[in-house]
């Protein structure tokens, strides 16, 4: 083998070596995670100009949880949004009519919990609770669908209390804000915000500590959403209307 050549193999090993490394970065420590989680970054901060606030209330370790993860719902790209700002893997729990079968695939491969609309969905629950029984980190929106008009706050659903008494987990709450408006929740994906779209990192709040270990699982969810509607100054709405499914 001529020098040329080997000096060329020898470089070339060099560099998939570094990518390599740099692709098993991530919580899986898998080499497709790490391309999607770059990919997704890239995407964020590119076509929706992803601006963070609060940065240092974000736990910097790829393996933070248990945690959860508390966000206003303000279009479906939400999601892919937050999990761009995080260094760790967020398990989303979604509505279940909001999966379409076509993208199957898509749905295992994140590790999506789905939940029923229909009324108190115990078998999501238990499976979220096992995550973060394991160390998982949980995402939720717990408005139960989008809030239309835009930056208003939805009711809170009851289960987040719940899903917070039960595991004790702390909460990492996030203000979610210049989404894409979109008809469809899917069609903010491809539709890039007129401004850049914000994340605002509350500092985590533990439910178990002596302040607020009182709290019955429906005054969490109320304590979240009056904190939600006091960072943001946003009008509160009783009920939902229809298109906030969407």
């Amino acid at each position: 083998m001529s020098p040329a050549i080997s000096i060329l193999a020898t470089s070339l090993w060099i560099l998939w070596a570094i990518l390599a490394h740099l692709l098993i970065r991530n919580p899986r420590a898998e080499p497709l995670a790490g391309l999607v989680f770059f990919v997704v970054r890239r995407y964020a901060r590119w076509f929706h100009r992803l601006r963070i606030q609060g940065a240092e209330n974000i736990p910097p370790s790829m393996h933070a949880g248990p945690l959860i993860v508390v966000c206003n719902h303000t279009a479906g790209v939400d999601p892919v949004l937050v999990q761009a700002a995080a260094p760790f893997e967020i398990t989303w729990m979604m509505a279940r009519d909001m999966m379409p079968a076509a993208l199957n695939p898509i749905w295992e491969f994140v590790g999506v919990i789905p939940v029923s609309r229909a009324g108190a969905d115990m078998t999501a629950a238990r499976a979220a609770l096992r995550h973060l029984a394991r160390g998982g980190i949980i995402g939720i929106y717990p408005e139960g669908g989008i809030e239309r008009p835009a930056r208003t706050v939805l009711p809170f659903q009851p289960g987040i209390g719940l899903l917070i008494r039960r595991s004790a987990a702390p909460v990492l709450q996030v203000i979610i804000d210049g989404a894409p408006q979109t008809p469809t929740a899917w069609g903010s994906l491809f539709q890039r915000a007129t401004h850049p779209v914000t994340l605002r990192f509350l500092p985590i709040r533990d439910y178990t500590s002596p302040d607020l270990a009182h709290l019955s699982a429906t005054a969490v969810a109320n304590n979240l959403r009056e904190r939600l509607i006091r960072e943001t100054g946003w009008p509160s709405a009783r009920d939902r209307a229809p298109e906030t499914l969407r």
